[in-house]
């Protein structure tokens, strides 16, 4: 029932941001492409290094790290994880692949080159998403939080996401656009756009119908993955499970 009562306030505090705050930017979605994904991936992290696609993947038994070839959407390289790890997001920071698990709360370190293991760590909450500003990690965990962090996990600083100072939860993977940080809203087709210094919303994205429901099979889960391409400037869109990842526009809403 609390999951139920936190979604019921989730579509509340989204559904003030047309009236309540000009400040507040609301988007839909153009879709400029469409590329094939793997309906086996559910989706946990999704990003962009040097212009090469990779894709964080989980479940018990079928977690995976995987190099991803655009236009095909086959793994063009695949780690897999032992069954007692749930990934969860991933990025890579200077010379680091970071990938994080949910409730084993332990955090894997690779070679951002290799791919070779480098090391484990004891991490300090439930990992969800993650992505860097270039300066530092910055981490969800499921609530409202952003936490802001070194090569080493150590919180720097934490920041709640608000909209109308009402705390914006199920924040889950994360990237990092121009200057603010965009989160999937876990189970919702939100995503909210963020200003990383004080947590408050300034952007909203309607993402439903970005997945045509004549493509939904008993295994479609939610939207989920936020892949921005600093190369050309593109935004990439896909679902736990989605046969398809968009590449798409935001369209300002008319007020």
């Amino acid at each position: 029932m609390r999951i139920l009562r936190n979604i019921v306030l989730l579509i509340s505090v989204l559904g003030f941001v047309s009236c309540a705050d000009a400040k507040v930017k609301e988007y839909t979605l153009e879709v400029v492409a469409e590329y094939p994904h793997d309906t086996g991936s559910y989706t946990q992290g999704l990003f962009f290094h040097e212009g090469q696609l990779y894709e964080s993947t989980g479940l018990n038994g079928k977690s995976t790290f995987r190099k991803v070839d655009l236009e095909t959407g086959e793994a063009l390289e695949k780690m897999n994880f032992d069954k007692k790890y749930f990934v969860e997001g991933s990025v890579i920071w200077k010379d680091n692949l970071y990938i994080l698990t949910w409730e084993t709360r332990v955090a894997f370190i690779y070679d951002a080159k290799t791919l070779e293991y480098k090391s484990s760590w004891k991490y300090p909450r439930e990992g969800w998403g993650i992505t860097t500003d270039g300066k530092q990690l910055i981490a969800s965990d499921g609530s409202a939080n952003l936490y802001f962090m070194n090569e080493n996990f150590a919180l720097d600083r934490k920041v709640t996401v608000k909209y109308e100072d009402r705390p914006i939860r199920f924040l889950n993977e994360l990237e990092y656009i121009d200057g603010k940080v965009w989160a999937n809203v876990y189970t919702s087709d939100e995503i909210v756009i963020i200003n990383p210094k004080d947590g408050n919303v300034t952007g909203v994205v309607d993402c439903r119908g970005l997945l045509p429901r004549s493509l939904y099979t008993a295994g479609t889960d939610v939207l989920n993955g936020i892949a921005y391409n600093p190369e050309d400037g593109k935004i990439y869109l896909t679902g736990k499970n989605w046969p398809k990842l968009y590449e798409v526009r935001l369209v300002e809403k008319k007020r």
